[in-house]
């Protein structure tokens, strides 16, 4: 029973090292694949080349179909290229299945005690992150030693070899064991390796591991087609198309693994060389013979899985996929695109506020208070996604970009109900039949113009972070303040000439200067989380600029529950 626990015990650290590799890789250099990925778009051999490069590095076919699913589902990236990346990524898992059979034994205990004194005393940093990485390899090396160990005394018990006897080389029966087998491990690269490691200890024969090595390829595919649930059907399109790969691969070997498997028992190969070699062989044959059919798999995946059409309303979220929650920096790429889309929606609302100031749109109010509610609905989204985010391994730049886009999603919240309020003033005031005068209408709209600029300007520096744009956005934050104060004091000097119009909307007038202030505030505020992140020169200036500006008490505006 101990020894049953052992190999157990064992198996469970082989996939616990995976995973330690997979996310560790992913939040050091995951801006840096993704890049990779959507930029090997051109050429279906480049897409084929990066699925096996990004693969190969986080060791996690499923890793890889996640990004290419959400660069599918959010329209970076077209189908055929994503299912070539999917086919490259598949030999990218064989290729380091080979690598790790090696006699790495020497390297296990060279990498964990140099992982742990990096990972300890640098641990939000870059390099604390290699240090996990590093730690999840020498777990990885340590475990498969370990299943070796466990493995011997087990191939020698009758109650073992009666439960391996009941796979009896059939290759369906064997594939779908191997499939299970992969699901419940969250890992073909696992499984594989498992499957060798007990095939060189004589606890499987070669026919049966031959079946759970494809049997595992198929359950890679089935995961991701489960992880992609939450995607958008172009974004499971890529899923469905690569479990269909393997699939026909099934399909395809089927009639040759009889007289394959009795060439490879004529060679006087390891048994667990056999695997691995069969392993590397058998995907990258499959992957390059189906290279050339992407368009065609593209088509298929189409029709089986039709786009369907969207709802009328704005309100859902659309790129908030919790599949990348543990990818820091994919989840943070699609928490970026939402904020944007509320960032768009402030936008139409200060474009609707606008027909309301010229003509007193009771239309254009209802408008403002819908998006209002869809914005709403946004914000709460976003922040309840980053909330789900593990932030206890963040690198610095990671979790500094985590409080700029609360902060933004925030900021544009206030600025969606102080805007309601504004078109709820106004709309009162045009019931009772008031105007502005001529002068006062020309001078809001002109300082209602700049708002919204400086509203498009604020989201591109959020963005792109380019610091030139930002320090542009203080210095349009400076001149939108003269403006205000120059359209206060004209608006009193209206009153002193006693306009009739500018008396009876005096206190409008000078609540909507003041809206627009404290709007054009949170506008800004990306400029500062921008250049206060800089260093040196960078960040004094920020903080001179930031010195420069008087402080406003304006309290902000509630947040409607």
């Amino acid at each position: 029973m101990l020894t049953l626990l052992n190999l157990l015990s064992a198996i469970a650290l082989l996939v616990w090292g995976t995973h330690i590799v997979r996310t560790g890789i992913l939040r050091v250099y995951g801006s840096q694949l993704r890049r990779v990925l959507s930029h090997s778009v051109s050429k279906r051999p480049q897409a084929f080349a990066a699925g096996i490069g990004v693969t190969a590095l986080v060791q996690s076919s499923n890793a890889t179909a996640l990004l290419a699913t959400s660069f599918v589902a959010q329209g970076l990236m077209a189908l055929p290229p994503a299912l070539a990346i999917m086919l490259g990524a598949d030999v990218g898992t064989a290729l380091m299945a080979r690598v790790l059979t090696f006699d790495l034994s020497w390297l296990s205990p060279l990498l964990i005690f140099a992982g742990v004194i990096l990972f300890l005393s640098r641990k939000q940093s870059r390099a604390g992150q290699i240090g996990r990485v590093a730690i999840g390899l020498g777990l990885l090396i340590l475990a498969l030693q370990l299943i070796v160990a466990a493995a011997r005394p087990i191939a020698e018990s009758n109650s073992i070899e009666a439960l391996f006897a009941s796979l009896t080389g059939d290759l369906l029966l064997d594939a779908l064991v191997g499939a299970l087998f992969a699901i419940i491990t969250y890992s073909s690269l696992a499984a594989v390796l498992l499957t060798a490691t007990l095939a060189g200890s004589g606890m499987l024969s070669l026919p049966v591991a031959i079946g759970l090595v494809i049997g595992a390829n198929i359950g890679s595919g089935i995961l991701a087609l489960l992880t992609s649930g939450m995607q958008s059907a172009s974004g499971r399109q890529v899923a469905l198309g690569s479990l269909l790969y393997k699939l026909l691969g099934l399909l395809l070997v089927y009639p040759l693994i009889e007289p394959l498997v009795d060439w490879m028992g004529s060679l006087e190969w390891s048994a667990a060389t056999l695997v691995i070699t069969f392993h590397l062989a058998y995907n990258s044959l499959r992957c390059l013979l189906m290279l050339p059919t992407v368009n065609w798999m593209a088509r298929l995946c189409r029709l089986l899985l039709p786009e369907r059409a969207r709802e009328d309303g704005v309100a859902q979220p659309r790129h908030l996929d919790r599949a990348a929650l543990d990818t820091p920096s994919l989840a943070l790429a699609n928490a970026v695109r939402e904020t944007l889309r509320i960032g768009d929606l402030v936008e139409r609302m200060l474009q609707q506020l606008l027909d309301v100031l010229r003509e007193g749109s009771s239309e254009a109010v209802q408008q403002i208070r819908r998006l209002g509610e869809d914005l709403d609905t946004l914000h709460g989204a976003v922040k309840l996604y980053l909330a789900q985010m593990p932030r206890d391994d963040l690198a610095a730049h990671d979790n500094r970009r985590w409080a700029e886009i609360i902060e933004l999603a925030v900021n544009l919240q206030h600025a969606g109900d102080l805007i309601e309020r504004m078109a709820g003033r106004l709309g009162s005031h045009k019931r009772e039949r008031l105007s502005f005068s001529d002068s006062g209408l020309e001078e809001l709209s002109a300082l209602h113009a700049l708002l919204l600029d400086n509203l498009r300007l604020g989201l591109n520096v959020f963005l792109g972070g380019n610091r030139d744009n930002a320090r542009r956005l203080l210095e349009e934050k400076h001149r939108f303040r003269r403006e205000e104060r120059k359209l206060a004091h004209a608006h009193v000097g209206r009153l002193s000439q006693k306009v009739v119009q500018s008396i009876e909307t005096s206190d409008l007038h000078l609540q909507l200067i003041a809206d627009m202030k404290r709007l054009n505030s949170l506008f800004c505020s990306s400029a500062y989380a921008l250049l206060e992140a800089g260093h040196g020169a960078a960040g004094e200036a920020a903080q001179e600029q930031a010195a420069s500006i008087p402080d406003e008490h304006d309290e902000p505006p509630r947040t409607r529950h």
